[in-house]
């Protein structure tokens, strides 16, 4: 979420998201293949469907902040902005990475928590902008850029939350009986 502080590299940006697509095409392609597969084998496997869309949905949130971001935020909102939006992209990147980890283990979800606190943190800040009227200072541009943003942060915190609960349905169940999580 750099490019809110700084001008963003589109074509970087853009061969990221292909990059993104294809890897999610090829794993929707398997998808629909284990889902044949399940059909005739005796052993339960979860349905690969349900993640399948829950990444597609966290692709079209990081696309929609990948756009929000094109243009830097005013200085005053760079500024002020910047730490929290720098903890929230580093605690979504280790939830996602983790969660990868966690699928192709499967084990249990990393915990969503930090990603959560940071953005509650980010909209504590946000908050304390209003409160300040600086969002009346806005732009309609800057205005629709900030609310942007806001929506896709929001959408993909729901949209982890169902990433967690794909990651637990693929977990294994531990020796002792019960889950990863010890339950």
């Amino acid at each position: 979420m750099a490019g809110f502080t700084q001008k963003l590299d589109v074509a970087e940006t853009t061969r990221m998201q292909q990059e993104v697509g294809r890897a999610l095409a090829a794993f929707q392609a398997i998808a629909a293949e284990a889902k044949g597969e399940r059909t005739i084998n005796v052993v339960a496997e979860p349905d690969a469907g349900p993640l399948a869309r829950t990444l597609v949905r966290l692709r079209h949130d990081v696309i929609i902040i990948g756009r929000a971001a094109a243009i830097p935020l005013p200085e005053e909102f760079a500024k002020r902005l910047g730490l929290p939006l720098a903890r929230l992209t580093e605690c979504t990147s280790k939830y996602l990475h983790g969660s990868a980890s966690a699928l192709d283990s499967r084990r249990a979800p990393p915990p969503l928590k930090p990603m959560e606190d940071a953005l509650a943190a980010y909209n504590l800040e946000i908050a304390a902008l209003r409160g300040e009227g600086l969002t009346r200072t806005l732009s309609i541009a800057g205005a629709e850029q900030l609310f942007t943003l806001g929506f896709a942060l929001e959408q993909i915190k729901h949209h982890l939350v169902d990433l967690e609960r794909c990651v637990q349905e693929w977990a294994r169940p531990s020796p002792d009986g019960g889950d990863l999580l010890g339950r």
